[in-house]
C-alpha cells in the first residue's frame, strides 16, 4: 500500500484522497462490498463506502498508511454515517496502528507496569479513537488526540464495518493532524482516615473531618473523599433519625470548608427526602454549592432491614477538573456500578466505603482504567480488608494511610493512557465489547 505524503506542520494535513485506501477482510466471504463515491461524503467531499448483505459474518475496512514522527503528538478525525446497523458502538469504528518503516510493530518506551510480562517493555497496540455514537444517517465524528511511539514511522489507518447485516457505512474526510503536546492533567486526589468518635449526634461528625480537609488543601489536592454516612457513624441512633435533606445542614458545613480551602469534597451522608430515606455521596464544589449526590444502589441486607432505599442512576458530573463518578460501599462488591461511571466518562470514582475487599478495588481501578479514591473505616493493621487509599490504572495502591486522623494522597495524570502488555489502554473498547443487550 502507497503511504501518502503528510504535511508535518502544527496546524495541516493533506487529504486523503481515493487512491490512496485499498479494502482489507481477513477471508473473501466476509469481505463487505465496497466502493468510492465521489461526492457522497461529509460536506460533500469523496466518500469511501462498505456495503454488507444477509447474515452476521462480514468483517472489513478501508486501509491506508501514512508517515509520522516518532514521540510526536497527532489528532486522528474521521467522519461517518451509517444504515440498518444495529449496535454501531460494535460493528463501525476506526483503528490507529503504529509501525516501523517496514510495517511491523513496535514498542513504548516505559516498561509494562502490570500483566503477565511486567517490566519487559509492552508492544503499541492499537489506537481506539473516540466514537460519538449519534443517530442512523448523521455524520458524526470521530477523534482522538494520539502520541505515536518513539520507534514509530508510519502510521496504518483502518476504517471498519462488521457483524452487521444489511448494513451500510461511509466514512469520509479522514485525516492525521500533527499537534502540539496536550498539557498534563496532574492533579491531587486524597482520602481522609477517620473513625469520628467524638460525639452521638449527627452534628458532632463533620466538625472532626475539618482538619484533614484542610491538610489535603495544604498539600494542593483538587479533591478530598471522606467516609460513608459520616453523621450515623458511632452515634448509636438508628439510620434514619441521622437523615437530613441534601444539600441541608451537613453540605452547608462542607461547603464552607470547600470555598474556605478551594477543594472539592466527597462525603457520606444519609438523605431525607420525603418518606425516603437514602445512603448518598454528596460532592461539593470550591465554590461551596452541592455539584451532585449519588444515591447507593446496590443494598446490602443491613440498610434493606432499616429502611433505606435505594437510588436507580450513576450520574457522572464533571468538576474544573475532570469528570468525577461516586460509588459507596456494597457498590465495590458489583463490577456494573464502576463499569457504568466508567461508560460515562468519569475519571476519578470517589468511594466513601465502610469496609470491603480490597482485591475488588483493585479490580475495579484496572478493569476500567479509572482512579479511585477510597475513604474506609476498616483499621487495615488489624484486618485483611479495606483500605483508606488512593488505586490508580493498573490497580496499583499508589498511596494509602493506616494512621487515624491522616490522609492518603497521591498525584495522578488523568491524561496518561495505560499500557498494558497484548492488551494496550483497553479502556477505549469497553463500549465494543458490551454484548448488545446491555444499555447504558
Amino acid at each position: 500500500m502507497r503511504a501518502i505524503p503528510l504535511l508535518l506542520s502544527l496546524c495541516v494535513t493533506s487529504a486523503l484522497t481515493a487512491s490512496d485506501w485499498a479494502l482489507w477482510s481477513p477471508r473473501p466471504e466476509a469481505a463487505p462490498a465496497s466502493r468510492i463515491e465521489k461526492s457522497g461524503g461529509h460536506a460533500g467531499h469523496e466518500a469511501l463506502v462498505l456495503e454488507t448483505a444477509a447474515g452476521q459474518h462480514w468483517i472489513g475496512c478501508w486501509q491506508t498508511t501514512l508517515p509520522v514522527e516518532g514521540g510526536a503528538h497527532y489528532r486522528f478525525s474521521a467522519w461517518r454515517k451509517f444504515e440498518n446497523i444495529p449496535t454501531p458502538r460494535r460493528s463501525v469504528y476506526a483503528r490507529v496502528l503504529w509501525q516501523d518503516e517496514n510495517g511491523q510493530p513496535v514498542t513504548w518506551e516505559e516498561p509494562a507496569r502490570q500483566g503477565y510480562a511486567k517490566g519487559t517493555i509492552p508492544r503499541a497496540e492499537p489506537e481506539y479513537p473516540l466514537d460519538p455514537a449519534g443517530a442512523e444517517n448523521e455524520w458524526a465524528q470521530c477523534q482522538s488526540g494520539l502520541r505515536a511511539p518513539a520507534a514509530a514511522k508510519q502510521a496504518k489507518i483502518e476504517l471498519y464495518l462488521q457483524w452487521a447485516a444489511n448494513a451500510r457505512v461511509t466514512w469520509s474526510d479522514v485525516s492525521l493532524e500533527k499537534i502540539a503536546p496536550p498539557a498534563p492533567r496532574k492533579i491531587k486526589i486524597a482520602a481522609a482516615h477517620l473513625q469520628p468518635q467524638t460525639g452521638k449526634n449527627p452534628a458532632d461528625k463533620p466538625p472532626q473531618f475539618a482538619p484533614l480537609i484542610a491538610e489535603a488543601a495544604r498539600q494542593k489536592a483538587e479533591l478530598i473523599v471522606l467516609p460513608e454516612t459520616l453523621t450515623y457513624y458511632g452515634t448509636g441512633k438508628k439510620m434514619h433519625e441521622c437523615a437530613e435533606p441534601v444539600p441541608g445542614p451537613s453540605t452547608a458545613y462542607f461547603g464552607e470548608l470547600a470555598r474556605k480551602h478551594d477543594i472539592h469534597i466527597v462525603a457520606g451522608l444519609i438523605e431525607q427526602d420525603g418518606d425516603a430515606i437514602y445512603n448518598v455521596s454528596a460532592l461539593i464544589g470550591p465554590d461551596g454549592k452541592l455539584i451532585g449526590k449519588y444515591r447507593k444502589v446496590t443494598l446490602p441486607r443491613g440498610e434493606i432491614e432499616a429502611g433505606i432505599t435505594p437510588g436507580n442512576d450513576y450520574p457522572v458530573f464533571q468538576t474544573r477538573f475532570g469528570k468525577v463518578g461516586m460509588m459507596i460501599c456494597y457498590d465495590g462488591f458489583f463490577p456494573e456500578v464502576a463499569r457504568a461511571l466508567t461508560i460515562r466518562g468519569a475519571e476519578v470514582i470517589a468511594w466513601p466505603v465502610w469496609g470491603c475487599n480490597p482485591m475488588l478495588a483493585r479490580a475495579r481501578a484496572c478493569e476500567n482504567h479509572v482512579f479511585i479514591a477510597s475513604s474506609t473505616y476498616t483499621d487495615a493493621t488489624k484486618h485483611d480488608w479495606m483500605i483508606t487509599g488512593i488505586f490508580d490504572h493498573y490497580g496499583d495502591v499508589i498511596a494509602q494511610t493506616n494512621e487515624w486522623g491522616h490522609i492518603a494522597i497521591a498525584e495522578v495524570d488523568l491524561a496518561s493512557p495505560a499500557h498494558w502488555n497484548s492488551l494496550g489502554d483497553f479502556k477505549a473498547q469497553i463500549p465494543s465489547h458490551r454484548p448488545p443487550s446491555l444499555k447504558e
